[in-house]
């Protein structure tokens, strides 16, 4: 039987325990963040962190500068859902985090056959909210981020 999918077989990994984390208290600028390494996958109902698509060291955050750098691990080198789980990667971190922060999102070095340019559209702000504008693919993001509880 063949299946639409890219990769019909994942490897599932372990998920890890969550240590504890703790926004800077910084006066006036409140923010909670869910974690992202938790996001639902656009093709399977495995969580990225499951997959090893985004692993708590590829999450950079920098308070002092207000920048933030999450480099993910797409499931295979051709991966046509790349581009849109960087965009739900950045939408999350977008509604999460104070407008003050640089949000950048990278597919890791080469793991991908179109990285540079997954990673390019994944940063330009026009392309981003052109994306965000599609109600097909605001509905696929908005599945993505949708709450899933163990």
């Amino acid at each position: 039987m063949v299946s639409g999918l890219i990769n019909a077989n994942p490897i599932i990994y372990q998920k890890k325990e969550r240590r504890l984390r703790t926004a800077p208290s910084l006066p006036h600028d409140e923010y909670s963040v869910e974690p992202i390494d938790q996001q639902e996958d656009p093709e399977h109902p495995y969580s990225l962190e499951e997959l090893k698509v985004i692993t708590e060291d590829a999450i950079e955050v920098d308070d002092r500068h207000s920048y933030v750098r999450v480099t993910f691990t797409p499931t295979v080198e051709h991966c046509s859902m790349a581009t849109v789980i960087g965009l739900c990667l950045r939408v999350k971190l977008m509604r999460s985090l104070p407008s003050r922060y640089k949000v950048d999102i990278r597919v890791a070095p080469g793991s991908h056959a179109t990285e540079a340019a997954v990673n390019k559209q994944l940063n330009d702000k026009e392309r981003v909210a052109a994306a965000l504008e599609n109600p097909n693919l605001l509905d696929m993001v908005g599945e993505c981020l949708a709450p899933t509880y163990d």
